[in-house]
């Protein structure tokens, strides 16, 4: 037997509650892992909360990302007792994820523990971590320098934007944070903001093209927020778009692609390629701060999950927390 959040719809309604499982409870999959820690992200508030229709099937085991210890391999590339992560692939919506003390998932799914972290610090880090890091890989590509300006990073005290932050500081950028918290000011300025403004000054609609600011933008909220930073962005700039926090909308106008020749890449976390998640774990490793890790994130109970995803969807919830599932 072993505890995990099972989430329920049914009759009675939808409800997320601690359950105790069976090995034999587990979905599918050649790799059965003993989870040591999992995460809070914005998908398993929406799904713990039932706020958004994330989940595809139930009873369902939320956690979109886990680390931990292979227990059973029927795959030639784990073993009993390697150390492994996994981020998205649809775990955690379709397929019971990480928020339990065991899961059975596809060896194609899994990565090996990077050397550089514990098991801990990978998923301070977590799928909203590796997320900004593919956020901050398609800005690189498009050639972004800190030369070129500042940068915009919206939803800036989430765990996309806390992490977006600690990196591009990193790599010598300036940055301009935009959160809906003005209590976060100090915190946000440690990892790298060298400013912080309101959200309220991007999240109403606004114009098709506005006065350019900025080189780039690390955006996780979308909506008018998304349009307007892309309305400001300078010439031959770059957005990535990595999530849908005020909306999935997009009431753009084509002003700033066409006049501007602004570039629009979507950040996909899910089902990214093995190799892009093995050289985006590489760079988080040569680029995080250890004890900035500390300052991001902070950990919690199986228990206290579910009660913490209520205050992660009213947006009081700073940086990345980190669950362990075993206590």
């Amino acid at each position: 037997m072993f505890k995990g959040i099972v989430i329920q719809k049914d009759d009675q309604g939808y409800r997320a509650q601690i359950s105790d499982l069976n090995e034999s409870d587990l979905p599918a999959g050649d790799v059965r892992v003993k989870v040591h820690y999992s995460t809070l992200n914005y998908k398993d508030g929406l799904a713990i909360t039932g706020k958004g229709p994330v989940v595809r099937s139930f009873p369902m085991v939320p956690g979109i990302d886990l680390t931990g210890e292979v227990v059973e391999s029927q795959s030639p590339e784990f073993k009993i007792g390697d150390m492994v992560l996994l981020n998205g692939w649809g775990v955690g919506e379709s397929h019971w994820g990480g928020l339990a003390q065991q899961a059975r998932l596809k060896s194609e799914w899994l990565i090996p523990l990077p050397k550089a972290f514990t098991a801990k610090q990978s998923l301070a880090i977590g799928t909203a971590g590796y997320t900004a890091m593919l956020c901050v890989m398609a800005l690189q590509k498009h050639g972004l320098k800190p030369e070129d300006g500042e940068v915009l990073v919206t939803g800036a005290a989430g765990g996309v934007g806390s992490v977006a932050l600690m990196l591009l500081k990193k790599l010598g950028f300036t940055l301009v944070a935009s959160s809906g918290r003005p209590e976060e000011s100090a915190y946000l300025k440690k990892l790298g903001a060298q400013e912080v403004i309101d959200r309220s000054t991007l999240s109403a609609p606004g114009k098709p093209l506005a006065k350019e600011r900025w080189a780039a933008v690390v955006d996780s909220v979308g909506s008018h927020t998304l349009a307007n930073a892309c309305a400001a962005v300078k010439a031959e700039g770059a957005v990535a778009a990595c999530g849908l926090a005020q909306g999935m909308d997009f009431p753009a106008t084509v002003a700033p692609f066409i006049l501007r020749g602004v570039t629009l890449y979507g950040i996909n976390s899910v089902t990214v390629p093995k190799e892009r998640r093995v050289a985006a774990w590489n760079q988080l490793a040569q680029l995080c701060d250890l004890k900035q890790l500390e300052e991001v994130a902070h950990e919690i109970s199986l228990a206290e999950a579910i009660p913490m995803a209520s205050k992660l969807m009213e947006g009081k919830v700073r940086g990345r927390v980190i669950v362990d599932v075993n206590r």
